[in-house]
Parts: structure tokens; sequence; C-alpha cells
């Protein structure tokens, strides 16, 4: 895969994800994808990957703006850089509880891509700040 084909990809995921359409969205993903969690731990599998969107849905209502997508030479490894503007919809486990609370959050991702589709995704965001934002 090209360098220009990986951050396509990687930008579908994104347009994907923001209009809602998950099924489209985990076709991105191969049947063994690796998912990592932010603070968390590693998912392996698409059914796996579908059952996080469900909670996610559940609990957040997220759009991701400002996105910048970056691929190396091989296209093998890109990465994405964007701004969370989010709202906590319902209580997460282990988390505060939710009330509507609003945020927005830089984040980052880091992908590994094999057979024009994404294998790895690891993503990152300061879970501190997201916290206080959503104390109030």
């Amino acid at each position: 895969m090209s360098q220009q084909a990986a951050c396509d990809l990687v930008a579908r995921y994104y347009a994907l994800f923001n209009a809602g359409d998950r099924e489209g969205f985990l076709a991105l993903l191969t049947d063994d994808v690796a998912h990592d969690i932010n603070q968390g731990g590693r998912e392996i599998g698409r059914d796996a990957f579908r059952l996080f969107l469900q909670r996610m849905d559940r609990c957040y209502s997220e759009q991701l703006k400002d996105i910048v997508v970056m691929a190396d030479a091989s296209g093998t490894r890109a990465a994405a850089e964007f701004i969370v503007h989010g709202t906590y919809l319902s209580t997460d486990d282990g988390l505060p509880d939710a009330n509507g609370q609003t945020y927005v959050l830089p984040a980052g991702a880091f992908f590994e891509i094999r057979d024009s589709r994404v294998a790895r995704i690891t993503n990152y965001y300061n879970l501190e700040d997201w916290m206080k934002q959503v104390a109030g």
C-alpha cells in the first residue's frame, strides 16, 4: 500500500466514525484487528471492536475534528492527531456519573495496516484531562 493510500484509509476510517456508519467502519478492519484501548488493555478481533463501539455509542456522543493523518513511506504504519468533541451520555464503568457533560480533548492514534485494512489501532488521550472536564 502506498503512503497516500494509507492516509486515505485512515481518513476514511475517521469519516465513517464521524458519520456513525459502524458497519462501514468495521469493514475497514482486519478480522484479527488489535485494539489498544487508551490506558487499558488490548482487545483482539472485529467482534470485540464491535462490542467496544456499542458501549462507546451508549455512553458517549463524539465527533472528531481537525484530523491530521500521517503515514510512513511503506504505507504499513500511520498516525492521526485530532480533537474529540464529545458529550458524556451514560455512566461508563468505573468512571464519574454522566449527566450530559461536554468535553473537548486532544487525542491521537497509531495504526498498523495490512492487506489494505487496519490491523492495529492504538488510541491515546489524557484521561486525567477528560476526568477534570466531566467532573465539572
